[in-house]
């Protein structure tokens, strides 16, 4: 029996149909996917900062391994790394910064810290107003040094993306006022 002519013609059709709906399929999926991270990411900035700006508020500022830890807890962390399907997001872009308050109300970084907690609260008695004394904690995602905050550049999983590589991480900034700053009764340190 022989094969009919029509079905010999439409043979590679199937075949052809595929290629062109897979490719145009992949696509959307990718996209759709990577535009579900950039909200993940852009969220998940604002719930970064917040984690890390109540954390300093409550951390002892002068202990490096307790501030290690306050920025790995922030990034949803135990150890340090990155935060998860974000690459470039570490522990070293969660910017702290220690705010004073002058007399007219501005928030201005400190200079140079207390040597402790309880240099703090020396401080904020004599002076509630006063350059040495910490009234607010700010923390930010900045990209890794300079004095200055820039943003982290966005980086997409797949590399493609028309407009994408303008992106960048928001930084997030949040602001709360100053609590224990790790201040014990009894604490030792001047």
């Amino acid at each position: 029996m022989r094969p009919d002519r029509r079905h010999c013609r439409q043979r590679g059709a199937v075949v052809i149909e595929l290629a062109l709906v897979l490719g145009v399929f992949l696509l959307l999926a990718l996209s759709t996917i990577e535009v579900a991270r950039l909200m993940y990411v852009f969220n998940t900035a604002q719930e970064i900062t917040r984690r890390a700006a109540r954390a300093a508020a409550l951390t002892d500022f002068s202990t490096d391994t307790a501030m290690a830890a306050l920025r790995s807890h922030a990034l949803f962390r135990t150890g340090a790394g990155p935060l998860p399907l974000v690459s470039n997001l570490t522990t070293g872009n969660v910017r702290i910064e220690y705010l004073s308050m002058d007399a007219s109300g501005a928030l201005v970084p400190l200079a140079t810290l207390p040597a402790c907690p309880l240099q703090n609260v020396v401080n904020c008695t004599e002076n509630p107003n006063g350059a040495a004394c910490i009234r607010f904690v700010r923390a930010s995602i900045c990209a890794s040094g300079g004095s200055g905050c820039t943003p982290l550049p966005y980086r997409t999983l797949t590399g493609f993306g028309p407009g994408m590589a303008q992106l960048t991480v928001p930084t997030a900034v949040t602001v709360v006022k100053a609590e224990s700053l790790g201040f014990r009764p009894g604490m030792t340190c001047l």
